[in-house]
């Protein structure tokens, strides 16, 4: 299995998302500041995730999160949680 997975900075309110094989490492790796595009973005708490079959079903579900669409996707998904 394959994840993809969105973070939200408590620093600055922002989401980050990627995939990965194993998700409890990934997560880790961040939360150590061992991911350089997160780790100036301390503390993150996972927000949201999905799990795919493969490699190649994450990334396309990735890219599309990434966009305007996919942020509008997940604001609708996690409405509740993140307006409290």
């Amino acid at each position: 299995m394959y994840y993809v997975y969105v973070l939200l900075s408590k620093k600055d309110n922002k989401r980050y998302i990627g995939y990965t094989k194993n998700l409890k490492l990934r997560f880790e790796l961040h939360q150590k500041g061992q991911v350089e595009s997160t780790k100036d973005r301390r503390p993150l708490k996972l927000i949201y995730y999905e799990a795919c079959l493969n490699q190649q079903d994450a990334t396309h579900r990735e890219k599309y999160l990434k966009t305007y669409h996919g942020s509008m996707f997940i604001g609708q998904r996690l409405k509740s949680y993140l307006t409290g």
